[in-house]
Formats: C-alpha cells, sequence, structure tokens
C-alpha cells in the first residue's frame, strides 16, 4: 500500500520543534527576567532563538555542518575558564553564559532525537538557574509558560515517534490538530498548578535561601551606605524599581512619613561619609529587641519588607521603639542608624512600634558630648559666600530652632528642584548651587543645609532615606520605589535633640495619576503575594493561614445565612442602580449580539462570495471560481421559478429549460462553466460574468 502524503508527520514535527524552541525561550526568559544577564548575552541568546523559529516557519534555510557545530561547541567550553577568570569573575555569571550559550547552539542544529533531549536538559537548567536567581513574580509565570511548553513537547514527540514507526500511517485531513494539542496541554498545565498549588499551602517552605549565596545583589542604590557622592541621589528618582513595602497595623494610615536609613556625619567638599566603625551590636531574644523607651509621642505600628538592595540598612519611621525581627542580633552606629551584623537579605520582613517625632521640649533629653558636638560642627574650607549667606539669613534670631527654620525656609523658597545632572561637573558643587545653577535635587538642599547649620554653630547631619510612597489599595501596601529616595537634615536642638528639617522643595513635576500606573497596582499586589506568601512562605506563615481559615470557618458557621441575605440585598441594590443608568445601553447591546450571531455566518459567506466575484472581475479567476458562478446563477433562475434537480448535471439542466432567451443565456453560460471548471480556460470567467449580469437585468 502506498503511504499517505506526508503532510500530517510534517505538521506535527513543525509542531513538536515550536514547542522545543518555546521551552528554551520560556526558561531563558526567566533567567532574563532575574535582571541578571549582561546586554551582549541576552541580545546574542534571543537572536538564535528568533533564528531557530524563523528556520522551523520556513522562513530561512541554514545548516550548519557537523565540523563547524563541533568547533562552535568547543569554543564555548574553552571559553568558560576565560568568562570565569578574567571576564564575569564569578562562577555563577560565567555558567550561566555558558549554558545559554549551548542552548542557542543545539536549538539550531538539534536534528536527532538525543539532540531534542539535550536541549530539553539545558532548557531545563535555564530554568534551575532562574529559580536562584530571580525573586519576582515573573519566574512563576515562565515556570507555568515552560510547563506549557514542556507538555506540548513531550505529546508531539510521543505522535512524532508513532507516525515514524514502520507499518504506522498519519491519517490526513487533521487540520485542527494543532488547536486540539494545544488546548490539550493547556488544560493539563493548568491541572498541575493547581494541584501542586494546593500541595504548596500544606508545606513550608524550609530551604529559602538556599544557593542563595552564588547569586550576587543585582539592585545597587548608593547613599545607603557609609558614603554619599553630591549628585548620586538625582540619579536614582529616575528609578521606577520597587525596593521596599510597607504595611501599617493601625486603623488610621499616616501619610508624609520619612523612612530612615542612614546618616551621615562628615563632608569634605563633595561626599557626606561616616568612619568606619563596628558599632554597638544589640542582641535580638525570640526575634524582639527593645531599641528605646516608650515616649509620649504618638506611635504607629508597621511592617516592612525590602527589596532586592545591596545595602545593608534597616529603614524607620519616626524613631523606632520595638523592633521583632529574624535575626541573631541588630547593629547600632554612631549616627542612631540601624543595619544587620550580616547584610541584608532579599524578601526580608520586620515588623516596627515607632513613636513620631515629638513637637514639644523634653526633659529627658541626653547632652550630646563635646566629641560628637565638634564632629556634627567639622567643616572643609567652605566658599565665603556660603558664609555670608548663612549669616545674613539667620541674622538677629536668638535661638537655634528660629536659625534652623530660617535656614530651611529660605532654601525652600528661593531655589528650585531639579533632577538634571550638570552637563559639567563643578569644582565646588555646593557653591555652584547656591550662586550659580540655583536648582538641584534634595541632596544639594540638604548639604547646603547641614554646612549652613554648621557655619552658625548648630551641630549637623544629612539623613538618607525615602519620602512617603504610594499607597497601593489591591494589596494594602505602601509601595516604595527607587524614585522615592530622599534626603534631609537633622540639627542638634537644645530640649529637643536630633530634630529633622527638610529644605527641599516640591517637585514642580510629580508623577501623573496614569492608567498604567493603575494597572501597576495590580502588578505590585501580585508581586507583593510572591513575595510574601511564597518565597518567605515557612512554618509562621503556614500557622497565620491556618488562624485565617479557622476565622473564616467560624464566621461562616455562625454567621452565614445573615451574610447571605445581605450580600443578596447588596447585588440586587447595585442590580436596580446598573440597570438604571445602563439598562437601555445593555438592551442594545444585547440585541445587536444575537443580530450579530444569527446572521453573521451568512455576512461572513455573503462577503466572501463578493470578494471572490471581485478577484474574478480584475481577472484573477481560478478553476474553483467557476462553482461559485455557477451557485450565484442558480439564485437568480430560482427567483424566476426555475428550481435544479441535485441529480441533473448543468448541461442536462440548460436542455430542460424552455425555449427562450433565458434558456439560451444559461446554455452559454453552463459551456463557459465546464471551460473554467474543467478546461481551466481563466479567460471563460469574464464570459461567465457578462451573461450573469444579463439574467440577472432581464
Amino acid at each position: 500500500m502506498a503511504r499517505s502524503p506526508a503532510g500530517p508527520a510534517v505538521s506535527v514535527d513543525r509542531f513538536f520543534e515550536l514547542s522545543m524552541v518555546g521551552l528554551v525561550a520560556s526558561g531563558y526568559l526567566a533567567v532574563l527576567g532575574s535582571a541578571f544577564l549582561d546586554a551582549p548575552t541576552a541580545i546574542a541568546v534571543a537572536t538564535g532563538l528568533v533564528l531557530r523559529a524563523l528556520l522551523v516557519t520556513g522562513v530561512l534555510r541554514l545548516r550548519l555542518s557537523v565540523r563547524a557545530v563541533n568547533a562552535l561547541a568547543v569554543a564555548c567550553i574553552g571559553f568558560f575558564p576565560i568568562d570565569y577568570l578574567y571576564v564575569s569573575r564569578e562562577f555563577m555569571p560565567a555558567t550561566v553564559h555558558l549554558v545559554l550559550f549551548l542552548a542557542v547552539l543545539k536549538i539550531l542544529t538539534a536534528r536527532a532525537t538525543r539532540d531534542y533531549v539535550l536541549v530539553a536538559v539545558i532548557a531545563f537548567l535555564e530554568l534551575l538557574f532562574a529559580s536562584v536567581l530571580s525573586t519576582n513574580l515573573s519566574f512563576f509565570l515562565f515556570l507555568a509558560l515552560f510547563l506549557l511548553f514542556g507538555l506540548a513537547a513531550f505529546a508531539s514527540s510521543e505522535i512524532r515517534q508513532s507516525i515514524r514507526k514502520p507499518g504506522h500511517l498519519a491519517r490526513g485531513g487533521l487540520k485542527s490538530f494543532h488547536w486540539r494539542l494545544a488546548a490539550l496541554t493547556l488544560s493539563a498545565a493548568l491541572g498541575i498548578l493547581a494541584l501542586t498549588g494546593g500541595l504548596f499551602f500544606l508545606l513550608p517552605r524550609t530551604a529559602q535561601a538556599a544557593f542563595r549565596h552564588l547569586a550576587p545583589q543585582r539592585f545597587r542604590i548608593p547613599g545607603f551606605s557609609n558614603e554619599m557622592m553630591l549628585g548620586e541621589m538625582g540619579q536614582i528618582r529616575k528609578w521606577r524599581t520597587p525596593v521596599m513595602h510597607v504595611r501599617f497595623f493601625d486603623a488610621e494610615r499616616p501619610t508624609g512619613l520619612k523612612w530612615r536609613g542612614v546618616a551621615l556625619a562628615q563632608f569634605d567638599g563633595r561626599r557626606w561619609y561616616n568612619p568606619s566603625e563596628a558599632g554597638q551590636p544589640l542582641p535580638v531574644t525570640d526575634g524582639l529587641l527593645k531599641l528605646r523607651d516608650r515616649s509620649r509621642a504618638a506611635g504607629i505600628r508597621y511592617e516592612v519588607q525590602l527589596g532586592s538592595m545591596t545595602s545593608d540598612a534597616l529603614f524607620f519611621a519616626g524613631s523606632p521603639v520595638l523592633l521583632r525581627i529574624n535575626s541573631a542580633r541588630v547593629i547600632r552606629t554612631s549616627t542612631d542608624s540601624y543595619r544587620l551584623d550580616s547584610g541584608t537579605p532579599e524578601g526580608l520582613h520586620y515588623g516596627v512600634y515607632s513613636a513620631l517625632e515629638e513637637s514639644s521640649p523634653r526633659m529627658d533629653v541626653r547632652r550630646l558630648s563635646e566629641e560628637e558636638r565638634l564632629l556634627h560642627l567639622l567643616l572643609p574650607p567652605v566658599d565665603g559666600r556660603i558664609v555670608a549667606l548663612a549669616r545674613q539669613v539667620t541674622e538677629g534670631l536668638e535661638s537655634d530652632e528660629a536659625r534652623a527654620r530660617a535656614i530651611e525656609s529660605y532654601l525652600r523658597t528661593h531655589y528650585g528642584y531639579s533632577t538634571d545632572p550638570l552637563s559639567v561637573p563643578a569644582t565646588d558643587p555646593l557653591a555652584h548651587f547656591l550662586f550659580e545653577r540655583r536648582k538641584g535635587h534634595c541632596e544639594y538642599f540638604s548639604s547646603a543645609m547641614a554646612v549652613m547649620l554648621r557655619l552658625v554653630n548648630i551641630p549637623s547631619r544629612v539623613a538618607n532615606g525615602f519620602q512617603s510612597g504610594v499607597y497601593n489599595p489591591v494589596s494594602g501596601w505602601l509601595v516604595i520605589r527607587a524614585s522615592d529616595a530622599h534626603s534631609w537634615v537633622e540639627a542638634w536642638l537644645p530640649g529637643r535633640g536630633w530634630t529633622t528639617f527638610d529644605p527641599t522643595p516640591p517637585d514642580p513635576n510629580p508623577s501623573a495619576d496614569s492608567l498604567w500606573s493603575r494597572m501597576g497596582f495590580y502588578l505590585d499586589a501580585a508581586d507583593t503575594f510572591w513575595q510574601e506568601w511564597v518565597l518567605n512562605y515557612n512554618l509562621d506563615r503556614q500557622l497565620i493561614l491556618a488562624a485565617q481559615m479557622e476565622d473564616s470557618s467560624r464566621m461562616l458557621g455562625s454567621r452565614w445565612l445573615d451574610r447571605v441575605k445581605a450580600t443578596v440585598t447588596r447585588w440586587k441594590t447595585a442590580a436596580a442602580a446598573w440597570a438604571g443608568q445602563y439598562g437601555v445601553a445593555a438592551l442594545i447591546v444585547a440585541l445587536l449580539a444575537a443580530i450579530a450571531w444569527r446572521y453573521f455566518p451568512r455576512l461572513r459567506a455573503w462577503w466572501r462570495t463578493l470578494a471572490r466575484v471581485r478577484q474574478v472581475q480584475r481577472g484573477a479567476a481560478r478553476a474553483s471560481d467557476a462553482t461559485l458562478l455557477y451557485a450565484r446563477m442558480l439564485v437568480v433562475l430560482q427567483r424566476r421559478g426555475f428550481q435544479k434537480p441535485a441529480w441533473v448535471t448543468p448541461a442536462e439542466f440548460a436542455r430542460l429549460l424552455p425555449v427562450s432567451e433565458t434558456a439560451t443565456l444559461v446554455a452559454r453560460f453552463t459551456a463557459a462553466y465546464n471551460e473554467l471548471r474543467f478546461g481551466g480556460d481563466c479567460g471563460a470567467a469574464p464570459r461567465m460574468m457578462q451573461l450573469l449580469q444579463s439574467l440577472e437585468h432581464q
């Protein structure tokens, strides 16, 4: 028996090869989503994947020789030690480069079954690397995509091998094969994700930080360590990356808070810095640490979730009183900042009770030692104009607080805000800001105020952190981005201690609330859920989830009927209001949808027929168009009472018609129909159109 055409087999092969490309691409995108790849590697791998997709679809034709493939593979492996020792200088990046380049090489040249097995292994290694490197929700999305393409590749591989077995016949006519197999793999992937998702919440994660030390931190924010150069904060404010999330436990959510990270005490004219110090270690007992005594000021309770930052600082609003953190000890610095002893890991959670700053003098404020006072008054050589300006602004004022308020107000009202960088570096950045450019971003304002305070004998320092943030109503968390980075001043006032001043004027061009930003709330809420319930899911989170489920079941058991009635009433009210506002429009839309559903197939058939008729009129007729034109002729004759029986041939039907002008036109039309339909004479199509028009106008 002759073997059937290879169309179905070719279709299965193409589906399988595209599934393998998708498998490698999903692993690559998972690594790319971790922000770990450098631009040349990302572009090279993406180019290779696109090239393979073009080869599979037949757009391009390329075939590498076995010798060339082996040479490229040896070159990739030989480049690994060079990459490790001189280029990347780290094991993880060099290994990722090797795996990705081998993946591109194998996917471009795969032909045999063992080649595709190796491609699948390399794709799995990509996903494994991404699981170590990524802390974002995008990893879960690419994991689902990897699972989908993996199932598609496995299913199509089985079909492919079955077709190629001797004695097996590939049936034709499988026009919907791709869609049916795609639907099967999609449903299987969703089922697997649903089952594993349920099991996930039953089993807490105990290896949260496994292999984390292999991946270096990827997002560095300058200014939150022991040094800050003038001009750095303006660059940070251009980044929209979320770096911190805060959730308040009190009913009233305060606004306009400053999230203090570090304070810098020494200034050399171009940078603020702190001398290296070990700090004071504070041991944490049972996850709790008391940082200071409670004060009379109002307090707030909140939880902080840090993102991927290289800074080891802990961020607080107000003055922290009590800290709940999963760490052995915390370091207190000489500038009243706090950091972890071993650096801040990704996804760190800690809870805080803080006292907000008091506005009235206090009797319990400790005195500033002479050594601390001299440190916070120390200045490098200062431009004489800055000295004169400080004296001019504070002239006639007696108290330190009045002088500090005067300098703060002067800077806020006489200078403009701008994040644009300097076109040419200034020799004296502070003098250039105050007397030439007269605009800048927050660290120029805070530095100017701190220096001017020291010139009038008021101890001061610069504090760095974040300002405010945006509340996400979807997740209930305050989202703090890198663009919220801020710098302000702390001045030592008698009876008040270190007091906050902010000389920076408001941004004249704040970011507007757009549709994209509102959509970003949902993405951020999903990412917050990922961080809280996936990356940091442990026994504590499991107990919280169990308690929430218990409370929900208890509420359901006691007042479920009242809640159902209230819900139904609320739905009725909402439905009535909606019907009153949109009822007529909804009825019209439903009526139009019903008409479209009823008549759309006919309209589509009519439109396709009209398009083919126009194609015939342009002289681009095909043999199959003869049947279309003949069907239109039968419709015209049927309106005149002549109906062709199904068992009668076109020639017999033409002879059965009564002798008339119509019969003559039908006979000539039938002859032209046979010439086009069976003779392939495209010149008969115009004659058929003319005869059809004559029949229609009789």
